[in-house]
């Protein structure tokens, strides 16, 4: 008896120092000499061992250009399984920071059951021995017994993925993305992309727009969400790329949103000016997700890219002073030293082979100024739908006004409907007005507080009308007289070269 306590006793005591010393093993030992010590290990083991692996990367790519599908799947199937069975887990907020989400920690492993057969999977990080290349690259491990390969490899990966899938569409965050700046390694190292949660509440209900136009919009983008075979067919990727332009405060990002919010896409806002290269913009394109609108704003000033192409015309550059010329130089060079992207990279990223790599992706370019634009970035097939986001009108005055003041008519309408017509005003302008600034505020007075705004509006246009009228007839006065004196001066040239010539004349 004696004899079985003591064997029991040295076995717990035996067992409690192990498990001693592989916590104190996990929590010391840093990852990098734990990682080697493991690959050195399995390499021994795998000569007897008779367990399987399967490595699932984060890029399909040796050089990471493209996110894996199948790995994001795979995170979100082990989300449920981390938060049960794992040691350490990685929390992220979720929306509006009212709960957490729980995902498995990098160099940790959790177990899973599927049909009475035991696998684990492993989240571990590698990073590059070389020391110009510090990025990193995270890989999922799935281990196995040999004797289930054949179920493991078709029937449990297939229903990893299918899970993975329905959990990412239910528990899907639209988010909102700006691209990193690859001279930030700190944001870089993360990822391409950084995100916030996309919680706009802009709607084609609420966008201050022609009814018919709207109704017409919408329509469109219907009619692409449904066209995957249709695309294939006339053999297009499955991409449709729309032009906002208009004067600023028009609700040109308003209408992004809204497209965002009814589409239920993520939307993806491209600032080019932080972009290295044309090559760094081609991974940045390819990381991004189907279901998603690629947005690049007031693209006529994100770069030098618009006037590569574009003819000088005579009468800008006697009209331009030094000091402007001096300031857009200043701006070009500015540009330059920032980013290398080239227009041809440009095109090549949103309409070339690259752009074939993944679908169901909408492009969006907005602009203040269409005429400063290239023609090739503009053309159809690149830019599908152009949208003119217009001023203010009656139709649109009626959607505001429902908005802000909850109103469908009042006595001022006839006289609004009169100046908005006259008059333009953004719809932007127009909001402003029509926003109560104080609890005294009622609809009465924020109307007419819209009508006295138009009215001065009308009278500002008109006088900017007629002192550019006068400042045309100036610089035509100026043209003409210009024009003379070269005329006189040609002239007076031709009559001294006669006189020359006849002189020579006598003189023979």
């Amino acid at each position: 008896m004696f004899e079985a306590g003591a064997l029991f006793g040295f076995t717990g005591t035996t067992m409690a120092s192990l498990m001693f010393f592989w916590s104190m093993y996990r929590q010391f030992v840093p990852y990098q000499l734990r990682d080697y010590l493991e690959k050195c290990f399995y390499k021994m083991f795998g000569l007897v061992s008779t367990s399987v692996h399967i490595k699932f990367t984060e890029y399909t790519e040796d050089k990471g250009l493209k996110k894996s599908q199948a790995y994001d799947l795979i995170r979100n199937y082990l989300s449920s399984k981390s938060t049960a069975r794992a040691q350490r887990l990685k929390a992220n907020e979720s929306k509006n920071s009212k709960s957490l989400v729980l995902s498995l920690d990098d160099h940790e492993a959790v177990e899973d059951v599927f049909q009475d057969v035991k696998v684990v999977w492993s989240l571990s990080v590698w990073k590059s021995d070389n020391q110009a290349d510090s990025s990193e690259r995270r890989y999922l491990t799935l281990s196995f017994h040999n004797r289930y390969r054949e179920m493991i490899t078709t029937t449990y990966l297939d229903h990893v993925l299918r899970e993975g899938k329905e959990i990412g569409l239910k528990n899907r965050e639209r988010k909102l993305y700006t691209n990193n700046s690859s001279q930030d390694y700190s944001a870089w190292r993360e990822g391409r992309w950084s995100n916030v949660p996309f919680d706009h509440p802009a709607t084609f209900e609420t966008l201050a727009m022609d009814l018919e136009k709207k109704e017409g919009i919408k329509k469109d983008l219907i009619k692409f969400t449904k066209g995957k075979d249709y695309y294939r067919k006339v053999g297009k990727p499955w991409k449709r790329g729309y032009l906002l332009f208009g004067p600023p405060g028009t609700g040109k990002s308003t209408m992004i949103s809204a497209m965002a919010n009814f589409l239920e896409y993520d939307v993806y806002d491209l600032e080019l000016t932080t972009v290295k290269d044309n090559s760094e913009l081609k991974k940045l394109m390819l990381d991004t997700k189907g279901k998603s609108i690629v947005v690049i704003e007031d693209i006529d000033c994100s770069l030098d890219l618009t006037g590569q192409r574009k003819k000088k015309k005579e009468e800008d550059e006697d009209e331009e002073d030094e000091e402007k010329k001096a300031e857009k130089l200043l701006k070009r060079e500015r540009s330059e030293r920032e980013s290398k992207v080239t227009l041809s990279g440009l095109l090549n990223a949103i309409d070339g082979l690259w752009s074939a790599c993944s679908g169901e992706k909408i492009i969006v370019f907005t602009t203040n100024y269409l005429d400063k634009l290239d023609p090739a970035l503009i053309r159809r097939g690149r830019m599908d739908n152009h949208i003119e986001m217009s001023y203010c009108r009656f139709e649109a005055f009626k959607v505001l006004a429902k908005n802000y003041l909850e109103i469908e008519s009042h006595d001022l309408y006839g006289e609004i409907k009169r100046l908005v017509e006259e008059t333009d005003m953004s719809p932007a302008d127009v909001a402003e007005n029509l926003m109560p600034k104080s609890d005294e505020d009622d609809a009465d007075i924020c109307l007419r507080r819209l009508v006295k705004s138009l009215e001065e509006e009308k009278e500002k246009a008109r006088k900017l009308a007629e002192e550019e009228k006068k400042k045309k007839a100036e610089r035509d006065a100026r043209r003409k007289k210009k024009k003379a004196e070269e005329e006189h001066k040609k002239k007076k040239e031709t009559e001294e070269n006669g006189d020359v010539f006849r002189d020579n004349g006598n003189l023979i």
